[in-house]
């Protein structure tokens, strides 16, 4: 056999619907790389991302498991989008800033603003004011679909987030937020009282198997998680808990998934909260009409501290509650 022989399943373009018949000599081989030897246009990267996002089956099951062991004779089916290549625009838009210097920016998220444009927010979003406040050398650094952003917020989740405006800056914050090198606290209001007080909730999260829209705790896969927790106050004869959280680790949704998960969810949170009618029966009826009414998840990433990249000095920000939390609060304080 020649050695421009076509592969099996080889394919001229990407895109599409793709089967992958597990040969004997693959057996054994993790999914993700069988699909890499596959697939060659598509980096490991994209292809986990593919499959987190639900793209493929197997017999007609989704597998959200890039880690999984194949079989010989299995067959995997997998959907792969156009991708579209956006330019980014920059955009000027009002930044809260906390810190600027030659290195780094940090700054206050106010909720409601996304992070970087995807389908249906193609612009507005922080990626184009940081474009236009800090100019295009910003696209190159850790590339140009993440132009500096080092860690995200949810669109919905207020607080403070940093950004590296040098190539330096963004490796040395990458490689500190995957060491754990930094600190994180959040602030968050939570249906009920947490049993202990203070404490811990670990699970591993991932891709929910049964809604692809949300992340869950996983008996297995999943990346590994820790949220360390602490009950600052109760309201309503405990049917509202202030908490304050820190992070081991930042999978997506962590803290929203872990407290859903413990049974204790985020108010407002139209992914993962749920009503609690017994709860809300103890609180005055128009109290809990606003506590239902809350329009995002209440939570808020009040601290960040981290080894400054340039002169290697421990630096941290803090920032007061946003409006909408405060006037929360105020309401719960009347009980």
């Amino acid at each position: 056999m020649s050695d421009d022989t076509e592969k099996p399943n080889a394919c001229e373009t990407e895109t599409g619907r793709h089967e992958i018949f597990v040969a004997p000599e693959e057996a054994g081989m993790r999914l993700d790389r069988l699909l890499a030897n596959r697939l060659p246009t598509l980096s490991r990267r994209r292809i986990k991302s593919l499959i987190a996002q639900g793209a493929l089956k197997n017999d007609g099951r989704t597998i959200v498991e890039a880690s999984l062991r194949v079989k010989s004779s299995q067959t995997f089916a997998i959907e792969i989008p156009e991708t579209r290549k956006q330019s980014l625009e920059a955009q000027p838009l009002e930044l809260d800033i906390l810190h600027e210097d030659s290195e780094l920016l940090v700054l206050n998220k106010p909720a409601g603003l996304v992070i970087h444009p995807a389908a249906g927010t193609p612009d507005g979003t922080l990626v184009n004011a940081l474009l236009a406040h800090c100019g295009d050398s910003l696209r190159q650094v850790g590339g140009e679909e993440r132009c500096g952003i080092v860690h995200r917020l949810d669109k919905d989740t207020s607080g403070v987030l940093v950004a590296a405006k040098s190539e330096a800056a963004y490796n040395s914050l990458v490689s500190q937020f995957s060491s754990r090198q930094v600190s994180r606290e959040y602030m968050a209001l939570a249906w009920g009282a947490l049993n202990p007080r203070e404490g811990e909730i670990e699970g591993n999260i991932g891709r929910s198997p049964i809604n692809r829209k949300k992340m869950a705790v996983l008996r297995t896969g999943g990346k590994p998680a820790r949220t360390h927790y602490r009950s600052i106050r109760s309201y309503g004869a405990e049917a509202v808990s202030q908490l304050s959280c820190r992070l081991d680790s930042g999978r997506t949704h962590q803290i929203r998934v872990h407290l859903a998960h413990a049974g204790h969810p985020l108010l407002g949170d139209p992914l993962y909260g749920r009503r609690r009618p017994a709860l809300l029966k103890q609180l005055p009826e128009q109290l809990s009409t606003a506590l239902c009414a809350f329009p995002r998840q209440a939570l808020h990433a009040r601290t960040l501290g981290f080894e400054h990249p340039e002169t290697g000095e421990w630096i941290d920000f803090t920032t007061d509650l946003p409006c909408d939390l405060k006037n929360l609060i105020k309401l719960l304080e009347c009980l």
